[in-house]
Protein backbone atom coordinates (compact mmCIF):
# COMPACT_ATOMS: atom_id res chain seq x y z
CA UNK A 1 0.00 0.00 0.00
CA UNK A 2 1.29 3.46 -0.94
CA UNK A 3 1.57 5.55 2.22
CA UNK A 4 3.42 8.56 0.80
CA UNK A 5 2.13 12.08 0.32
CA UNK A 6 -0.51 12.41 -2.38
CA UNK A 7 0.84 14.48 -5.26
CA UNK A 8 -1.96 16.84 -6.23
CA UNK A 9 -2.85 19.17 -9.09
CA UNK A 10 -5.43 21.98 -8.94
CA UNK A 11 -7.32 22.97 -12.09
CA UNK A 12 -7.70 26.67 -11.25
CA UNK A 13 -5.71 29.20 -9.22
CA UNK A 14 -8.67 31.55 -8.77
CA UNK A 15 -10.31 32.29 -5.43
CA UNK A 16 -11.17 28.70 -4.52
CA UNK A 17 -7.70 27.48 -5.50
CA UNK A 18 -5.92 30.26 -3.65
CA UNK A 19 -8.04 30.04 -0.48
CA UNK A 20 -9.70 26.67 -0.05
CA UNK A 21 -7.33 24.21 -1.68
CA UNK A 22 -3.71 25.26 -2.20
CA UNK A 23 -3.02 26.50 1.37
CA UNK A 24 -4.21 23.17 2.80
CA UNK A 25 -2.48 21.00 0.20
CA UNK A 26 0.74 22.94 0.84
CA UNK A 27 0.51 22.79 4.66
CA UNK A 28 -0.82 19.23 5.05
CA UNK A 29 2.04 16.73 5.56
CA UNK A 30 0.18 13.99 3.69
CA UNK A 31 -0.17 15.98 0.45
CA UNK A 32 2.25 17.48 -2.03
CA UNK A 33 0.95 20.49 -3.98
CA UNK A 34 2.65 19.74 -7.31
CA UNK A 35 0.88 21.82 -9.96
CA UNK A 36 -1.90 24.22 -10.91
CA UNK A 37 -3.47 25.35 -14.17
CA UNK A 38 -3.02 29.05 -14.98
CA UNK A 39 -4.12 29.95 -18.48
CA UNK A 40 -3.15 33.65 -18.41
CA UNK A 41 -1.70 35.15 -15.23
CA UNK A 42 1.15 33.13 -13.70
CA UNK A 43 0.93 33.84 -9.97
CA UNK A 44 1.27 30.51 -8.20
CA UNK A 45 5.07 30.32 -8.34
CA UNK A 46 5.35 33.59 -6.42
CA UNK A 47 3.41 31.96 -3.56
CA UNK A 48 4.59 28.34 -3.74
CA UNK A 49 8.22 27.88 -4.65
CA UNK A 50 8.79 25.09 -7.15
CA UNK A 51 5.13 24.57 -8.07
CA UNK A 52 4.45 23.71 -11.70
CA UNK A 53 2.13 26.01 -13.64
CA UNK A 54 0.46 24.39 -16.62
CA UNK A 55 -1.37 26.30 -19.33
CA UNK A 56 -4.19 23.81 -19.85
CA UNK A 57 -6.13 20.97 -18.26
CA UNK A 58 -4.74 18.54 -20.83
CA UNK A 59 -1.19 19.37 -19.73
CA UNK A 60 -1.82 18.82 -16.03
CA UNK A 61 -3.66 15.55 -16.69
CA UNK A 62 -0.65 14.34 -18.69
CA UNK A 63 1.60 14.73 -15.63
CA UNK A 64 2.11 11.10 -14.61
CA UNK A 65 3.32 12.03 -11.13
CA UNK A 66 -0.02 13.59 -10.15
CA UNK A 67 -2.38 11.21 -8.35
CA UNK A 68 -5.19 13.60 -7.31
CA UNK A 69 -6.86 16.36 -9.31
CA UNK A 70 -8.95 19.10 -7.69
CA UNK A 71 -11.77 20.15 -10.03
CA UNK A 72 -12.51 23.75 -9.02
CA UNK A 73 -13.37 25.24 -12.40
CA UNK A 74 -16.72 26.87 -13.42
CA UNK A 75 -19.72 24.72 -12.53
CA UNK A 76 -20.63 23.83 -16.12
CA UNK A 77 -17.18 22.24 -16.68
CA UNK A 78 -17.10 19.98 -13.63
CA UNK A 79 -18.46 16.85 -15.25
CA UNK A 80 -16.24 16.91 -18.36
CA UNK A 81 -13.03 17.70 -16.46
CA UNK A 82 -13.73 15.08 -13.78
CA UNK A 83 -14.41 12.45 -16.43
CA UNK A 84 -11.16 13.31 -18.22
CA UNK A 85 -9.22 13.14 -14.93
CA UNK A 86 -10.64 9.73 -14.03
CA UNK A 87 -9.79 8.36 -17.48
CA UNK A 88 -6.28 9.75 -17.06
CA UNK A 89 -5.91 7.57 -13.96
CA UNK A 90 -6.35 10.32 -11.37
CA UNK A 91 -8.39 10.45 -8.19
CA UNK A 92 -10.70 13.49 -8.14
CA UNK A 93 -11.75 15.99 -5.46
CA UNK A 94 -14.85 17.83 -6.74
CA UNK A 95 -15.77 21.36 -5.73
CA UNK A 96 -19.44 22.15 -5.24
CA UNK A 97 -21.74 21.77 -7.02
CA UNK A 98 -20.53 18.25 -7.72
CA UNK A 99 -22.19 18.37 -11.13
CA UNK A 100 -25.23 20.11 -12.62
CA UNK A 101 -27.48 17.04 -12.74
CA UNK A 102 -27.89 13.86 -10.76
CA UNK A 103 -27.49 11.86 -14.00
CA UNK A 104 -24.02 13.32 -14.47
CA UNK A 105 -23.11 12.47 -10.88
CA UNK A 106 -24.28 8.88 -11.25
CA UNK A 107 -22.23 8.52 -14.44
CA UNK A 108 -19.08 9.87 -12.73
CA UNK A 109 -19.43 7.60 -9.71
CA UNK A 110 -19.83 4.61 -12.03
CA UNK A 111 -16.84 5.72 -14.12
CA UNK A 112 -14.73 6.04 -10.96
CA UNK A 113 -15.55 2.44 -10.08
CA UNK A 114 -14.61 1.29 -13.59
CA UNK A 115 -11.30 3.17 -13.34
CA UNK A 116 -10.64 1.97 -9.77
CA UNK A 117 -10.32 5.58 -8.67
CA UNK A 118 -12.01 7.75 -6.04
CA UNK A 119 -14.18 10.76 -6.82
CA UNK A 120 -14.80 12.71 -3.63
CA UNK A 121 -17.10 15.70 -2.99
CA UNK A 122 -15.52 18.78 -1.38
CA UNK A 123 -18.03 19.91 1.28
CA UNK A 124 -15.87 21.99 3.60
CA UNK A 125 -18.73 23.68 5.49
CA UNK A 126 -19.23 20.51 7.52
CA UNK A 127 -16.16 21.74 9.40
CA UNK A 128 -17.30 25.31 10.05
CA UNK A 129 -17.20 26.15 13.75
CA UNK A 130 -20.81 27.38 13.75
CA UNK A 131 -22.13 24.19 12.11
CA UNK A 132 -20.11 22.03 14.52
CA UNK A 133 -21.72 23.96 17.39
CA UNK A 134 -25.20 23.25 16.03
CA UNK A 135 -24.34 19.58 15.64
CA UNK A 136 -23.13 19.36 19.25
CA UNK A 137 -26.36 20.94 20.56
CA UNK A 138 -28.48 18.55 18.49
CA UNK A 139 -26.47 15.55 19.65
CA UNK A 140 -26.87 16.62 23.30
CA UNK A 141 -30.64 16.09 23.15
CA UNK A 142 -31.30 19.29 25.10
CA UNK A 143 -33.77 20.60 22.52
CA UNK A 144 -35.99 17.55 22.85
CA UNK A 145 -37.76 16.48 19.67
CA UNK A 146 -36.79 18.91 16.93
CA UNK A 147 -39.74 20.74 15.37
CA UNK A 148 -38.16 23.20 12.96
CA UNK A 149 -34.67 24.01 11.67
CA UNK A 150 -33.83 27.23 9.80
CA UNK A 151 -30.52 27.57 7.96
CA UNK A 152 -29.60 30.57 5.83
CA UNK A 153 -26.87 32.40 3.92
CA UNK A 154 -27.34 36.18 3.82
CA UNK A 155 -25.30 38.55 1.67
CA UNK A 156 -25.80 41.94 0.09
CA UNK A 157 -24.50 42.24 -3.46
CA UNK A 158 -26.92 44.27 -5.56
CA UNK A 159 -24.56 44.91 -8.45
CA UNK A 160 -24.00 42.28 -11.12
CA UNK A 161 -20.71 40.51 -10.40
CA UNK A 162 -17.75 40.34 -12.81
CA UNK A 163 -17.67 36.53 -13.08
CA UNK A 164 -19.38 35.87 -16.41
CA UNK A 165 -20.11 32.19 -15.81
CA UNK A 166 -21.81 32.97 -12.47
CA UNK A 167 -23.99 35.76 -13.90
CA UNK A 168 -24.90 34.17 -17.26
CA UNK A 169 -28.05 32.04 -17.67
CA UNK A 170 -26.22 28.75 -18.24
CA UNK A 171 -26.81 25.45 -16.43
CA UNK A 172 -25.46 25.57 -12.88
CA UNK A 173 -25.30 29.35 -12.56
CA UNK A 174 -27.18 31.45 -10.02
CA UNK A 175 -27.40 31.56 -6.25
CA UNK A 176 -29.18 28.23 -5.78
CA UNK A 177 -26.29 26.27 -7.31
CA UNK A 178 -23.72 28.52 -5.60
CA UNK A 179 -24.91 28.28 -1.98
CA UNK A 180 -27.54 25.55 -2.13
CA UNK A 181 -24.95 22.72 -2.04
CA UNK A 182 -23.61 24.01 1.30
CA UNK A 183 -27.04 24.23 2.93
CA UNK A 184 -28.34 20.96 1.49
CA UNK A 185 -25.22 19.07 2.53
CA UNK A 186 -25.68 20.33 6.08
CA UNK A 187 -29.26 19.10 6.43
CA UNK A 188 -28.74 15.82 4.55
CA UNK A 189 -25.78 15.02 6.81
CA UNK A 190 -27.88 15.76 9.90
CA UNK A 191 -31.29 14.36 9.01
CA UNK A 192 -30.95 11.98 6.07
CA UNK A 193 -33.41 11.76 3.18
CA UNK A 194 -36.35 14.20 3.10
CA UNK A 195 -39.85 12.95 2.47
CA UNK A 196 -40.66 15.88 0.18
CA UNK A 197 -39.55 19.42 -0.65
CA UNK A 198 -40.71 22.65 -2.27
CA UNK A 199 -38.40 25.16 -3.90
CA UNK A 200 -38.68 28.85 -4.79
CA UNK A 201 -36.27 31.06 -6.75
CA UNK A 202 -36.30 34.83 -7.30
CA UNK A 203 -34.69 37.40 -9.60
CA UNK A 204 -34.57 40.84 -7.95
CA UNK A 205 -31.39 42.71 -8.94
CA UNK A 206 -31.68 45.08 -11.88
CA UNK A 207 -30.63 43.32 -15.11
CA UNK A 208 -29.91 40.02 -13.36
CA UNK A 209 -30.00 36.96 -15.60
CA UNK A 210 -29.70 34.44 -12.76
CA UNK A 211 -31.50 33.79 -9.49
CA UNK A 212 -30.33 35.95 -6.58
CA UNK A 213 -32.76 34.51 -4.02
CA UNK A 214 -33.74 30.92 -3.27
CA UNK A 215 -35.72 29.08 -0.61
CA UNK A 216 -36.21 25.35 -0.03
CA UNK A 217 -38.70 23.86 2.41
CA UNK A 218 -38.00 20.21 3.24
CA UNK A 219 -40.18 17.83 5.25
CA UNK A 220 -38.44 15.04 7.15
CA UNK A 221 -39.83 12.08 9.15
CA UNK A 222 -41.58 12.79 12.47
CA UNK A 223 -42.88 16.10 11.16
CA UNK A 224 -39.54 17.96 11.16
CA UNK A 225 -39.69 21.04 8.93
CA UNK A 226 -36.41 22.43 7.55
CA UNK A 227 -36.21 25.84 5.87
CA UNK A 228 -33.21 26.84 3.76
CA UNK A 229 -32.86 30.44 2.59
CA UNK A 230 -30.15 32.14 0.56
CA UNK A 231 -30.18 35.73 -0.65
CA UNK A 232 -27.94 38.41 -2.15
CA UNK A 233 -30.28 41.12 -0.87
CA UNK A 234 -30.09 41.06 2.93
CA UNK A 235 -28.46 44.17 4.36
CA UNK A 236 -28.47 42.98 7.98
CA UNK A 237 -27.64 39.28 8.14
CA UNK A 238 -30.07 37.23 10.20
CA UNK A 239 -29.05 34.34 12.50
CA UNK A 240 -27.74 31.59 10.27
CA UNK A 241 -29.11 28.77 12.43
CA UNK A 242 -32.44 28.80 14.28
CA UNK A 243 -33.54 25.55 15.92
CA UNK A 244 -36.75 24.96 17.85
CA UNK A 245 -37.57 21.74 19.70
CA UNK A 246 -40.09 20.54 22.25
CA UNK A 247 -37.78 21.47 25.13
CA UNK A 248 -35.71 24.36 23.87
CA UNK A 249 -34.31 26.60 21.14
CA UNK A 250 -30.84 27.38 19.83
CA UNK A 251 -29.90 30.54 17.93
CA UNK A 252 -26.51 30.91 16.24
CA UNK A 253 -25.02 33.62 14.02
CA UNK A 254 -22.78 32.65 11.14
CA UNK A 255 -19.43 33.05 12.86
CA UNK A 256 -16.82 30.80 11.26
CA UNK A 257 -13.59 32.74 10.71
CA UNK A 258 -11.63 30.41 8.42
CA UNK A 259 -12.33 32.21 5.13
CA UNK A 260 -11.35 35.57 6.65
CA UNK A 261 -8.20 34.09 8.16
CA UNK A 262 -7.21 32.55 4.84
CA UNK A 263 -7.68 35.94 3.14
CA UNK A 264 -5.38 37.40 5.78
CA UNK A 265 -2.73 34.82 4.94
CA UNK A 266 -2.99 32.88 8.20
CA UNK A 267 -1.81 29.29 7.88
CA UNK A 268 -4.34 26.48 8.44
CA UNK A 269 -1.79 25.05 10.90
CA UNK A 270 -1.78 28.21 13.06
CA UNK A 271 -2.95 27.51 16.63
CA UNK A 272 -5.64 30.19 16.34
CA UNK A 273 -6.97 29.05 12.97
CA UNK A 274 -10.69 28.23 13.05
CA UNK A 275 -11.38 29.68 16.51
CA UNK A 276 -14.41 31.97 16.51
CA UNK A 277 -14.16 35.57 17.62
CA UNK A 278 -15.21 36.31 21.24
CA UNK A 279 -18.89 37.11 21.84
CA UNK A 280 -20.02 34.96 18.91
CA UNK A 281 -21.42 32.17 21.07
CA UNK A 282 -24.77 30.62 20.26
CA UNK A 283 -27.66 31.01 22.70
CA UNK A 284 -29.30 27.86 24.04
CA UNK A 285 -32.65 28.38 25.79
CA UNK A 286 -34.33 25.43 27.53
CA UNK A 287 -37.34 24.85 29.76
CA UNK A 288 -36.65 22.90 32.95
CA UNK A 289 -38.96 20.24 34.40
CA UNK A 290 -40.43 22.83 36.78
CA UNK A 291 -41.18 25.24 33.92
CA UNK A 292 -38.27 27.69 34.32
CA UNK A 293 -36.39 29.05 31.34
CA UNK A 294 -32.63 28.57 31.51
CA UNK A 295 -30.23 30.13 29.03
CA UNK A 296 -26.63 29.22 28.26
CA UNK A 297 -24.07 30.59 25.82
CA UNK A 298 -22.46 27.81 23.79
CA UNK A 299 -18.86 28.24 22.67
CA UNK A 300 -18.25 26.61 19.29
CA UNK A 301 -15.65 23.93 18.68
CA UNK A 302 -12.63 24.92 16.61
CA UNK A 303 -13.40 24.76 12.91
CA UNK A 304 -10.90 23.19 10.55
CA UNK A 305 -11.07 22.57 6.82
CA UNK A 306 -7.90 20.55 7.34
CA UNK A 307 -10.25 17.72 8.26
CA UNK A 308 -11.55 17.59 4.67
CA UNK A 309 -8.05 16.73 3.52
CA UNK A 310 -7.63 14.26 6.38
CA UNK A 311 -10.74 12.53 5.03
CA UNK A 312 -9.44 12.59 1.45
CA UNK A 313 -6.14 11.02 2.47
CA UNK A 314 -7.82 8.36 4.62
CA UNK A 315 -10.20 7.47 1.79
CA UNK A 316 -7.53 7.22 -0.92
CA UNK A 317 -4.65 5.73 1.07
CA UNK A 318 -6.43 3.75 3.79
CA UNK A 319 -9.73 2.80 2.13
CA UNK A 320 -11.87 4.42 4.83
CA UNK A 321 -15.42 5.49 4.04
CA UNK A 322 -15.62 9.14 2.97
CA UNK A 323 -18.04 11.20 5.13
CA UNK A 324 -19.96 12.65 2.17
CA UNK A 325 -21.67 9.70 0.53
CA UNK A 326 -22.61 9.09 -3.09
CA UNK A 327 -26.25 8.91 -2.02
CA UNK A 328 -26.09 12.31 -0.33
CA UNK A 329 -24.63 13.96 -3.43
CA UNK A 330 -27.24 12.43 -5.73
CA UNK A 331 -30.03 13.50 -3.37
CA UNK A 332 -28.58 17.02 -3.18
CA UNK A 333 -28.55 17.31 -6.98
CA UNK A 334 -32.04 15.87 -7.35
CA UNK A 335 -33.28 18.71 -5.13
CA UNK A 336 -31.25 21.38 -6.95
CA UNK A 337 -32.36 20.26 -10.43
CA UNK A 338 -36.03 19.60 -9.55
Amino acid sequence: MNTGAIKTGVLSFGMSGKLFHCPFLHAHPQFELRAVVERTKKEAQSVYEGILSYGSVDEILADAAIELIVVNTPNLTHCDFALAALRAGKHVLMEKPFTITSAEAKMLFEEARKCNRSILPYQNRRYDSDFLSVKEVLDSGQLGRLVEFHLRYDRYKYSIGPKVMKESPVPGSGLLYDLGPHLLDAVLSLFGTPLEWRKTKGHFRKHTQVDDYAHIHLLFPEGLNVFLSMSLLVVDAQPAFVLHGTQGSFIKQRADVQERQLLEGISPLDAHFGIEDPEKEGLLSCITEDGRKEQEKIVSPKGSYVRVFDNVYQSIREGKAYPVSEEQIIQQLEILES
